[in-house]
């Protein structure tokens, strides 16, 4: 399976990754992509970038050594309200969101019924496109009925190579992205493999995630970024279009 964009990556401005734009650009040309995504954390993330590093994204060329550039965001879900750190208007303007859980962010109980409920809150949102690391085990969720209510909205899942790496912080995550992609396989739910890449040389780093997915057998068909194209069509914010 070829993976021609990286929908998940952190560039210097993130605060606690290695590289800058056009290190990561390059990158992503040498390996061959066709895109890249650069997903730097929202504002509540310690360390991070202000909102206005987001507010003037427009100044950035979307083509770098050959490489169309989708500059987003890592958003953080605040709460079981779905709420997130950057304001709708803003996300709207940029090209592609994930949405994330991380601990020293998120506002309410780690129970799975209240996570599960969030997920579903933040999946609501059209302006949210990719659901980031539903696999640590801090954070527990129903994932079958997280599938389902990602099929319904829209909403694509990620396979977070970086989660699955040996010695990570995250829990129980073989397990759990295994689970998850058996569910989207039954429910033909689309995911992205995404290598959250904190230096240039993860860019496209899919190792662990490419292992669990040859597990299972699951079909390239519901991997949205197997090319360029598809990803764009399988994007929610484009499907409004």
């Amino acid at each position: 399976m070829n993976i021609a964009v990286d929908t998940h990556t952190h560039t210097l401005a993130s605060g606690h990754a290695y590289n800058t734009l056009r290190e990561m650009a390059r990158m992503a040309a040498d390996k061959g992509l066709s895109g890249l995504a650069v997903t730097e954390h929202a504002p509540e993330m310690p360390g991070t970038c202000h909102s206005f590093y987001f507010q003037n994204m427009r100044v950035i060329p979307r083509n770098m050594y050959g490489i169309e550039l989708l500059m987003g965001v890592e958003l953080n879900v605040m709460d079981e309200n779905g709420s997130v750190d950057l304001p709708e208007s803003l996300i709207r303007e940029l090209d592609i969101a994930i949405a994330s859980i991380h601990v020293p962010c998120y506002k309410d109980v780690l129970g799975r019924a209240e996570i599960t409920q969030t997920y579903i809150n933040v999946m609501e949102k059209d302006h949210i496109d990719i659901i980031g690391h539903p696999d640590d085990g801090r954070v527990p969720v129903d994932y079958e009925v997280l599938v389902k209510e990602a099929k319904r909205t829209g909403t694509l899942l990620e396979v977070n190579n970086s989660s699955l790496r040996p010695g990570g912080f995250r829990q129980d995550t073989r397990h759990n992205a295994a689970c998850m992609l058996r569910l989207c396989k039954k429910y033909e739910t689309m995911v992205v493999l995404g290598s959250d890449a904190h230096m240039d040389v993860d860019i496209a780093n899919c190792r662990y995630s490419m292992e669990v997915v040859d597990e299972i057998g699951f079909p390239e068909e519901l991997v949205a970024n197997t090319s360029l194209e598809k990803l764009k069509a399988c994007l929610k914010r484009n499907k409004k279009l």
